[in-house]
């Protein structure tokens, strides 16, 4: 039995490190999958800001004389962000600012269809916009929640797969990109009361 016993140790020592190395393995796939199911939320929130644009246009485009530019720009934004797809198994800072522009694109637009929107008195008080302007509130409230999620999941990932040891073995797996505020967020916002008009 004293012979086999050095290979007994090292066939231990081999089956610890093998075991070792498929948790690290199986770690990654794990914070891997979190990151997708995360940026999944992100698509499914922004998906849903979607829909309601289109219900929205729907129901501006009721009012007689609503300005047509305006709603152009916001079915085109739309277009736009419906086109741009980031693979969060394989996704690069600038497929993420691709998107994050798209997108902004989109806010700015809506931003724009609302503000129009207070020079039509009867726009403002049909019960259908008052409630898709409701619902629009609630999905961006969605929206900022799903990124704040899929943040953290890409924060997690990445401690785990540069971490050492786990980098010496995780060499396939790449570091992902956050969610960035909009360019120009962190600039104060001038708000000007002018009550003379």
């Amino acid at each position: 039995m004293r012979k086999f016993a050095p290979i007994l140790i090292i066939v231990a020592i081999l089956a610890v490190i093998g075991f070792w190395y498929v948790g690290i393995k199986n770690g990654a796939i794990r914070e891997n999958q979190a990151v997708g199911k995360e940026w999944g939320n992100v698509e499914t929130a922004y998906q849903r800001r979607n829909d309601l644009i289109g219900n929205l246009v729907k129901t501006v485009k009721g009012a007689a004389d609503f300005e047509k530019g305006t709603l152009t720009a916001v079915i085109e934004a739309r277009a736009k962000a419906t086109q741009v797809t980031v693979d969060p198994t394989n996704v690069t800072p600038e497929q993420l600012a691709q998107f994050q522009q798209a997108q902004g694109g989109v806010s700015s637009a809506l931003s724009r269809l609302l503000v129009t929107v207070e020079r039509y008195p009867e726009l403002k008080a049909n019960a259908n916009f008052l409630k898709l302007q409701d619902e629009l509130a609630s999905t961006e409230n969605q929206i900022l929640t799903a990124r704040t999620r899929f943040n953290e999941s890409v924060q997690s990932y990445n401690n785990y797969i540069l971490k050492i040891p786990n980098n010496w073995f995780l060499g396939e797996y790449k570091e992902k990109p956050f969610f960035d505020a909009v360019a120009g967020a962190e600039k104060p916002v001038d708000v000007e009361f002018n009550f003379d008009k």
